[in-house]
């Protein structure tokens, strides 16, 4: 018998935040807004999970300019009508004693899509509500759809000048994590990639070349946060496509941006490409998160079909990542965290109008 903490309950201070615990709720697309803007839903969805004693709390991925939504009904930071709309979310997430983040992010090529359970299908005419797609060269995401218009000079500088207006627009809102969204096939991904980007210019070719947008933008919000606010990257370590991103690129990518103020790597996978093969199983990108972590040296994330306490608390335990995000499992079940901490035992974080109930009555489930 131990009464040491388990390591997935125990605090991790970044630059001037602390979390509470080892737990994130991971973004999760929710295809409920209305012109990008956060509602009652949101403030519902992600307040149980704050409740529910995680530590840190991601809003879904949220769009810098109208375009670079995944679907119409995708969130959006592109206005101060967006910044008042996340603002009581990112209060109430606070209240509940956790920390509050948002993930910024451009859709790409990957952008104007139905939601999920209309199809996903790409939406092909405005009058559908959709809008042309941007990417690095003119290349579809998939065989039968239209191709992106790739951008020019001036739209990379405002793509990248997006991001950071995005960024400001968070700390206004009260956030206290940026998450610069370069994985799953996304815009920042597609210059990452050689399977995505075929450019000549400063942008493209060499690694240098297609790492420098993801770079330059790191760098440019790095610059509008305060210092100790903390920014996480999130990346896809591998396309599992032959001739694409893999985890050599990754390492490199992750050292920049480091080196560029970048705080944590949450590492996932895949997404930009449709017919890569993926050997998907519970914890299937946690070697990927701990490669990163050990090579480069910098604090990571794991990501993916972790839904086990005991599985959670054995990739912070052994070292291969510092968090651990879920997100089917929180969808399951908003209280995952205080229920594993109940599991593993440590001493559940109930807020106050349930601790007394839960206390008084004994802490089993059901």
């Amino acid at each position: 018998m131990t009464n040491q903490t388990p390591r997935l309950f125990t605090p991790l201070t970044i630059r001037d935040v602390t979390l509470r615990n080892r737990v994130v709720v991971s973004p999760m697309c929710q295809y409920s807004c209305r012109d990008g803007l956060a509602d009652d839903w949101h403030l519902v969805h992600l307040g149980s999970r704050a409740a529910g004693g995680a530590g840190l709390v991601f809003v879904e991925a949220t769009a810098v300019t109208p375009e670079g939504r995944i679907s119409p009904a995708d969130m959006g930071l592109w206005s101060d009508a967006h910044t008042a709309a996340l603002a009581p979310i990112a209060a109430f997430i606070r209240r509940m004693g956790a920390v509050p983040g948002i993930q910024l992010a451009h859709a790409g090529r990957k952008a104007s899509c139905l939601p999920p359970w209309a199809g996903g299908a790409k939406i092909v005419s405005q009058e559908d509500g959709g809008w042309p797609c941007l990417a690095p060269s003119p290349l579809p995401f998939a065989p039968d759809e239209l191709a992106p218009r790739a951008l020019d000079a001036a739209g990379i500088e405002a793509v990248k000048e997006a991001f950071v207006q995005a960024a400001r627009r968070a700390v206004a809102a009260g956030f206290a994590v940026v998450e610069l969204h370069a994985a799953h096939g996304y815009l920042l991904h597609q210059f990452l990639s050689p399977l995505s980007n075929v450019r000549d210019d400063a942008y493209g070719g060499d690694l240098p070349g297609r790492m420098r947008l993801t770079l330059e933008t790191a760098s440019a919000i790095r610059e509008v946060i305060p210092g100790g606010m903390p920014l996480f990257t999130r990346i896809s370590a591998t396309d599992w496509k032959d001739g694409g991103w893999e985890l050599e690129q990754s390492v490199a990518l992750s050292r920049e941006l480091a080196a560029r103020g970048v705080d944590l790597i949450d590492v996932s996978t895949g997404a930009l490409v449709p017919d890569a093969v993926i050997p998907v199983a519970p914890g299937y990108q946690i070697p990927f998160a701990a490669a990163v972590r050990e090579r480069v040296g910098i604090l990571t994330s794991a990501v993916g079909l972790i839904t086990e306490p005991a599985q959670a608390e054995a990739v912070v335990a052994s070292g291969q990542a510092d968090l651990v995000q879920l997100a089917r499992a929180m969808l399951r079940d908003p209280y995952w965290t205080l229920h594993a901490a109940q599991t593993l035992g440590a001493t559940p974080d109930w807020p106050q109008p349930y601790g007394y109930a839960v206390r008084r009555h004994g802490e089993k489930r059901g």
